[in-house]
């Protein structure tokens, strides 16, 4: 007997998230309410990440539907379900607007998901969303709900905190490291061997810190050495900076709490390899705080983003501080701020750009979707290198979580990769105030 299928409602949220969301359901049906089209198109203006996500799903309905009529079921592709669009009207027993008291978008998509229950009562209907409260309240009007799984990384626990520390090596190994600087793996490392990992060999009070190269596979000792006048205070920052500055990485995800030092270091390896690359470039997407939009805030496009930008622009004058206003170096960086070779931008102001020969730092990524991720990782040109730097437990935007951004993802999908490095820095190096909150509170 043939199973029967699904019918899966989608809001706005999802489709803003993953603007391919409607072909991955496989057999079952999706619906989407007219209310979402509404929204979508409300949305459509503009150059942040949910207006140009707008776009991209006006686009693929369109492109979906044709000439076929919205209201009808239509065949999505071969081996996937239907598609239809769910117009807005009351539904016959429960109204969400008349129990909710009030004509809110949210109710409407309710009523859309109800109406599907009464005209297919044998077949399980449900309202897929990222919006946790508008799937409690489907739920109360027994309309079965759930998050839209796609893209979730739920095994990435191990990656997002690798385990570096390596006891009882053979103290002969790590004598071999320190005096020659590389030494055959020789097997230590176990099951923690990954590509371009990053390790601490102990025994006693003896250590060294290494890298495992995978194409040689040779263990190559780490120095903490000063880096645009950043020395690394730990273990952890130490391996960032190798990484940071090791040509044959491409591609590097520093992830870590606040006051690790993650964006200062990568803009110290950005600056100590400056002539390597045509451009700087740091950005970091614009979150509004409290539900406040960006054009609601004062002055010119420069004010409103100004404050954004600020924790960038701290950590450019961290670095110059140390060098005096006379010194060779303070000036480097004043020119290269005034000759645009270094840039600090809102993410949104540079896409669709395509980057040959730069340097390219994505501060707070855990910001990011997914798709954003891949976006930007895909207009990489020759001799450019990327950097994400982010908390994947401290996410700014309503639709994500640690297991559904785009660092989390980055992270998961592409561990292992020889163009590829992960750094956790966990240790607080801002203050002892800032280290006993994060530990604490």
């Amino acid at each position: 007997m043939k199973k029967k299928t699904k019918i899966f409602v989608l809001d706005t949220s999802v489709l803003i998230h993953d603007h391919h969301a409607i072909i991955n359901f496989k057999q079952h049906d999706v619906a989407v309410p007219i209310t979402v089209l509404e929204e979508l198109d409300k949305f459509k203006l503009g150059n942040d990440t949910k207006n140009f996500s707008a776009r991209e799903v006006i686009r693929f309905i369109d492109k979906l539907v044709g000439n076929e009529h919205l209201s009808n079921w239509i065949d999505i592709e071969s081996g996937l379900g239907k598609f239809k669009i769910i117009m807005d009207h009351d539904p016959k027993m429960i109204n969400a607007e008349t129990v909710y008291a009030s004509s809110k978008n949210d109710h409407k998509i309710i009523n859309a998901a109800l109406i599907l229950q009464e005209e297919f009562p044998t077949r399980n209907v449900i309202l897929v969303t990222k919006d946790i409260n508008l799937r409690i309240k489907a739920k109360a009007l027994g309309v079965a709900a759930e998050d839209y799984e796609t893209g979730k990384v739920y095994e990435l626990k191990n990656d997002l905190a690798p385990d570096y520390i390596i006891d009882h090596v053979d103290s002969d190994l790590i004598r071999e490291v320190f005096t020659r600087g590389t030494s055959e793996e020789q097997g230590v490392l176990g099951s923690l061997k990954r590509t371009n990992g990053y390790y601490i060999l102990k025994n006693g009070k003896t250590s060294s810190l290494v890298y495992y190269n995978q194409t040689t596979g040779m263990l190559e000792r780490i120095e903490k050495e000063f880096v645009y006048g950043i020395k690394p205070k730990n273990a952890e920052q130490a391996f960032a900076l190798h990484a940071l500055t090791n040509p044959e990485i491409k591609l590097v995800a520093l992830q870590g709490v606040a006051g690790t030092g993650k964006t200062l270091l990568a803009l110290a390896a950005a600056l100590e390899q400056e002539k390597k690359f045509n451009q700087i470039i740091l950005a970091r997407p614009i979150v509004p705080l409290s539900n406040k939009e960006i054009g609601f805030l004062p002055g010119d496009a420069n004010d409103k983003i100004s404050p954004y930008m600020e924790p960038l622009w701290d950590n450019l004058k961290f670095i110059k501080a140390q060098y005096g206003e006379h010194e060779k170096k303070h000036k480097a960086i004043s020119e290269m701020e005034e000759n645009k070779k270094i840039v600090i931008t809102p993410l949104a102001f540079i896409r669709g750009r395509s980057f040959s020969n730069i340097m390219f730092i994505i501060d707070e990524a855990q910001n990011l979707t997914p798709h954003e991720i891949k976006t930007i990782i895909t207009r990489a040109g020759e001799n450019t290198k990327i950097v994400f730097t982010g908390d994947v437990h401290q996410i700014d935007t309503p639709y994500l979580d640690e297991y559904s951004n785009g660092l989390a993802y980055l992270i998961q999908k592409i561990k292992n990769q020889p163009l590829f490095a992960h750094v956790k820095l966990e240790k607080g190096e801002r203050s002892e105030l800032a280290n006993l909150a994060n530990d604490l509170l």
